[in-house]
């Protein structure tokens, strides 16, 4: 994996585009702190799809994968109906 400084990444962004799709992810840093990762397209379509579960997965689990919020009722302020008419 290989490293590229933000200004070296936008002035030779073909051979940084070059070594993803030879060598893999590469990354860029800015100010010597990494912040991006460029990857070929095949790599982050694998890393999206077994990130994501299936339905059925998600209803064969044992347990919650997340707490959904769920408001109080009659906590929220309703309007007064007006007459029509």
């Amino acid at each position: 994996m290989g490293t590229w400084a933000v200004q070296d990444a936008k002035a030779r962004f073909s051979a940084l585009l070059e070594a993803s799709l030879k060598e893999g992810p590469q990354i860029v840093t800015k100010r010597g702190i990494e912040a991006a990762v460029l990857v070929p397209v095949v790599e982050w379509r694998r890393l999206q799809q077994s990130a994501r579960p299936t339905l059925k997965e998600l209803l064969a689990a044992a347990a919650p994968r997340g707490e959904i919020p769920v408001p109080k009722r009659g906590a929220l302020a309703r309007r007064k109906p007006t007459r029509v008419g």
